[in-house]
């Protein structure tokens, strides 16, 4: 991408001034996971930053370490990643809204999972650590070791009748056609 995609810009803020802004609006608080020395747009003072004990073990270790900070003061948290400049509240409150009795709620598209657009009982954050621990580095893993409901994105539209909140940027045509939805031109560089 050229730079962090924390910082890219989207219309008059950064990528991730957007996600966090959107993610108030549904949830509080917000907890920001970061790398050991990542830095980070500047942000709220009420969002929480926090970094990842050891670098380079994926999202697992950051989905550890933001249950964690939230474990005293939630009892569950919404995950997003920080490049999901589309994410709708009503998106968020839908997914929340299905935890019920289970440890945690993930989007699925045929197989695929959704990990970083799901909600995760903050208790977790202990199992993540668990995980880590034995060598399993993959967010699936905690999904096949919890109580899990799977939500066919489908029976999401309700709350994102084009499923945007789960559209991310992991390439430079991908944030150029999230920045055209959004109505928005592509930064001059």
């Amino acid at each position: 991408m050229g730079q962090p995609k924390a910082w890219l810009p989207f219309g008059e803020e950064t990528m991730l001034e957007r996600v966090v802004r959107t993610l108030q609006e549904a949830v509080s608080p917000v907890v920001v996971v970061a790398a050991p020395d990542q830095d980070v747009p500047p942000l709220p003072a009420d969002v929480r930053i926090v970094r990842d004990e050891r670098e380079g073990l994926g999202p697992l270790a950051g989905l550890a370490a933001g249950l964690t900070a939230l474990s005293d003061h939630a009892d569950a948290a919404y995950v997003s990643s920080c490049d999901v400049p589309l994410l709708r509240p009503a998106f968020v409150r839908a997914i929340i809204g299905r935890l019920d009795q289970f440890d945690l709620v993930i989007p699925r598209e045929d197989r695929y999972h959704h990990p970083l657009a799901a909600v995760y009982r903050t208790a977790l954050g202990e199992r993540c650590n668990t995980l880590l621990a034995a060598g399993r580095r993959r967010p699936l893993e905690l999904v096949r070791a919890s109580r899990s409901c799977e939500i066919d994105v489908d029976e999401l539209r309700s709350s994102d009748a084009d499923l945007r909140s789960l559209r991310n940027a992991n390439t430079p045509d991908e944030y150029a056609a999230l920045l055209t939805l959004a109505g928005f031109n592509m930064p001059s560089t």
